[in-house]
Parts: C-alpha cells; structure tokens; sequence
C-alpha cells in the first residue's frame, strides 16, 4: 500500500512539474523555474568572467563571438517558428573567450557561453567552434541544468520546489544551485547525462545547421576530440559523453534531417 501510495505521489509530481525539450519533445522534470535559475546563474557568470583571464586574441574572441550570434540568431528563429519563443524570456546573450588550456566551452542558463582557449585547436576553424557552440548551447535551450538540479532536489531532499529546500535548508539549496550552473568554477558542476548530451547533439546540429554551418563538420569534430584521448581518460569535456563510436555514428544518422535547415 505505501509503495504505491508513492508511486502516485511521484507520478502526481512528474505530471504536475513536467516541461517538454524542444527538438526532441521529450518530457523532463522542472521543479525550478527559470526565473529562480537565471539570476543565480547571471551572478556565477560574472564571477566567471571577472576571475578569467579573459583572452587578449581580438581575432579568436571576435570568432567566438560572431559564432555564438549566429547560434543565438537560430535559435531565437527556430523557436519563433514552433512558437517557443517565450521559452527564451529572460536569456542575456553572452560570448566570452577565457585564456586558459582547459579543454572546454559551456553554457550556463539563459545563453550565458564560456569558450576556454584550450579547445580552439580542436575545433580548428570557425566550422569546428559553431559545433561546440551549437552543442553547449542547446544544453541550455533544452534546460538541462535545471532538469539536473530537479532531479537531484527531489533525490537528495524529497522536495518539489526550490523555495522549499531554501526554506528548509538553505546551505544545501545555495550548493545544489552553484553546482547546476557552476560549470568553470572549482565549486564544481552536476554532469549532464548521456541522454542530455545526445539530445544537445542533435539539438546542435540543427542550430548549427540553421546558422549556416555545415553540419557533416560535426562527426569530424568529435573524431578528432576521440583522437585527444589517445585511449587515455579523457578530458573534462568528454567525461560524461556516450562512447566515440555512439557519437559519430548518431551525428551521421542525424545529419539528413539538420541539412533541412541548413542555410548557406
């Protein structure tokens, strides 16, 4: 009888507190909202930032910056066109290049993107940086730190919405919050899934794609990131993502439906 008075109760939670991914349409939990995310996430940034050292290559900064735009201008058209656009309330675009060799790039809640100098050789080219943007950018369209932080708050907590947990225990829901949208910092930051990053795959392909990157760069891309491991762990950047081979065979297999938005 508990078990399934409990069964009820977290069936109630996910049809009460449950968000739909655009591009894949998949059901997640969001027990935050982005108004509650998006503040926090602004304040870690700007920490971020001012920690740097923000990179003094005007040529490489204007790239990424002229890439992250273009990903941003797709985005907000793709969205438009599903009538999503609402989804984007609240994002303050931001690119910004830090010097540092960390192999590296993200992007916290509402567009808020870090490219790291150390993943520039691998991207090779402005093509190779529109796949990582792409990528790092629809984790964020597809809020999955939010989904994280939702999940770990009813894991670890039992609660259903971030008021509460800051109510009950305040440490504990500041530290969960860094972490979700901690990415470049020492505090640390909760690994998106496989599922996720398949997801910001396809998800990058077509943004990529929609700004005018041709997206058959993509499995070229991420051999190459399989090449830096040289079988070897590999780096931050590929710690949580599916295996080489699952990748470049899923971006091949995906890529006919982005070259339908692909603008040259």
């Amino acid at each position: 009888m508990v078990r399934k008075v409990i069964a009820l109760l977290i069936g109630g939670l996910f049809m009460y507190a449950c968000a739909t991914v655009p591009v894949t349409g998949r059901n997640q939990l969001s027990l935050i909202s982005n108004a509650e995310l998006m503040p926090m996430a602004y304040e870690q940034y700007r920490e971020v930032i001012a920690k740097g050292p923000i990179s003094t290559n005007a040529q490489q900064t204007a790239m990424i910056k002229r890439v992250g735009v273009n990903i941003q201008k797709a985005v907000e058209q793709y969205m438009a066109d599903k009538n999503l656009s609402s989804q984007l309330d609240g994002f303050a675009w931001e690119f910004n290049l830090i010097d540092d060799p960390t192999v590296n790039a993200w992007c916290m809640p509402g567009g808020k993107v870090a490219f790291y100098t150390g993943i520039l050789p691998i991207c090779k080219d402005e093509l190779g940086v529109a796949v990582v943007m792409g990528h790092e950018v629809a984790h964020a369209i597809a809020n999955h730190g939010r989904e994280r932080m939702s999940q770990q708050m009813f894991a670890q907590f039992g609660l259903s919405t971030l008021g509460a947990l800051m109510g009950q225990n305040p440490t504990a829901g500041n530290e969960l919050l860094m972490q979700a949208i901690g990415a470049g910092t020492n505090i640390g930051m909760l690994k998106f899934s496989r599922q996720h990053e398949s997801e910001a795959d396809k998800m990058g392909l077509i943004f990529m794609a929609m700004a005018g990157y041709d997206p058959n760069e993509a499995p070229k891309f991420w051999e190459r990131m399989s090449a830096l491991s040289g079988g070897q762990a590999p780096p931050e950047f590929l710690s949580t993502h599916p295996s080489h081979e699952t990748r470049v065979r899923d971006l091949n297999s995906w890529i006919p439906e982005a070259m339908q938005y692909y603008k040259k």
